[in-house]
C-alpha cells in the first residue's frame, strides 16, 4: 500500500517545477536545499516513478513529473489560500464581549473608543448581561470576554482583576444625606430607591443587607442604566446606590455623590475567560487595551 502524500512534499515538488530548481524552491519556501530534495524523493518512492530529468539544468519534469504538476499545484495553492484566508478572517474578529448593564455605559465605553482607534479593522460583538449571565456567556463559547464588577471563584474561568467597583450613594445634589455623615443604610432607606433591576449584583447586595438588618424600603423605579437613574435622581424623585464607575466629572453639578466602601463590600472587577480556550489574536488585543486604558484612567485594580 502506497504512503499517504503530505502536503509540505507536495508542496515542495510544486515550487521546484515552477521555478525549475531545487536550490530555488529551498529559497522561497524557506527551508534546507536537502529537505526539499528528500520531499521529492519520497514522493517519487511512493508514486513508483521519477518526477524530474535531473541531468539536465534546469531540471525538466518528466511526463510523470508533468501530470503530477497539473494536478497538484491547484490542490496547494488552494491550501494555501485557505490559510491566508482564515488568517486573515482572523484577525478581523469579531471579538464578542459580555459585560454588565452598568459596565456598558462607562468602563466598557472607554475601552471601546480606545480599542476602535487603534484596530478599526476588528468587529466587536458587545451583549448586555447580569453577572452570573456574563458567566454563563464564557462558559457555553458564545463570548470570548466577559467584564464583570465582581467575581466568584471558578475553577473554569481565568479572571483578571482590572479595576476597583465602589458602591456610592447618588442623590439630588445639596440633598441632606450628601451634606451629613452616612453611618447605616437604614439613612438611605429613609428615601425612595431608585435601583437597577432585580437581579443585577449592587441591587441584590443592598436588598440583602436591608433585610439582614430588618430595614423598611421603597423602590419607587427600577431602571436598566445608571445613566438614566442618574437623570431621576437629579428631578429629586429619590436617591440610588450604584457605582463610583458610573459618576461622570460633569454628574457633580446635579448629583450628590457618598461612598459606601464602609457599608457595602468594594469588589475587584475584571475579565473572565474560558479557561484552557485559545484567544485569537483580535481578542489578545482587545484584553491589552482593556489594560491599558483602564490603568492610564486610573481605575487600576490591585
Amino acid at each position: 500500500m502506497r504512503g499517504a502524500m503530505e502536503l509540505r512534499e507536495l508542496r515542495s515538488f510544486c515550487t521546484a517545477a515552477r521555478v525549475r530548481s531545487i536550490s530555488r524552491a529551498a529559497d522561497i519556501l524557506e527551508i534546507g536545499q536537502p529537505t526539499v530534495t528528500t520531499h521529492i524523493k519520497k514522493l517519487e518512492s511512493e508514486l513508483g516513478t521519477v518526477l524530474f530529468d535531473r541531468v539536465k539544468r534546469p531540471i525538466q519534469l518528466t511526463l510523470s513529473g508533468k501530470t503530477l504538476a497539473d494536478l497538484a499545484t491547484p490542490l496547494v495553492e488552494g491550501i494555501d489560500a485557505l490559510a491566508d484566508t482564515a488568517a486573515e478572517a482572523e484577525e478581523r474578529g469579531p471579538v464578542v464581549v459580555a459585560a454588565t448593564p452598568d459596565l456598558i455605559p462607562h468602563t466598557l465605553l472607554r475601552v471601546v473608543r480606545v480599542f476602535l482607534a487603534r484596530h478599526p479593522h476588528i468587529h466587536l460583538r458587545i451583549s448586555s448581561a447580569t453577572r452570573h449571565e456574563v458567566q454563563e456567556i464564557v462558559s457555553d463559547g458564545e463570548a470570548d470576554v466577559g467584564i464583570v464588577q465582581h467575581y466568584d471563584r471558578d475553577e473554569q474561568f481565568d479572571f483578571e482583576g482590572l479595576f476597583v467597583y465602589e458602591r456610592v450613594l447618588i442623590t439630588p445634589r445639596d440633598h441632606p444625606l450628601s451634606v451629613e455623615p452616612v453611618e447605616s443604610l437604614a439613612q438611605v432607606a429613609e428615601w425612595p430607591l431608585i435601583l437597577m433591576s432585580s437581579g443585577t449584583h449592587t441591587r441584590d447586595i443592598l436588598e440583602s443587607e436591608l433585610k439582614r438588618r430588618g430595614v423598611n424600603y421603597e423602590i419607587i423605579v427600577e431602571l436598566d442604566s445608571m445613566d438614566m437613574i442618574k437623570r431621576y435622581v437629579a428631578l429629586g424623585m429619590g436617591v440610588s446606590v450604584g457605582p463610583r464607575l458610573a459618576i461622570d466629572p460633569e454628574d457633580q453639578d446635579e448629583l450628590g455623590v457618598v461612598g459606601l466602601g464602609h457599608l457595602l463590600p468594594v469588589d475587584q472587577g475584571g475579565i473572565i475567560t474560558l479557561r484552557g480556550k485559545r484567544l485569537s489574536t483580535p481578542t489578545e488585543r482587545f484584553i491589552s487595551v482593556m489594560r491599558d486604558t483602564l490603568a492610564t484612567a486610573g481605575v487600576q485594580g490591585g
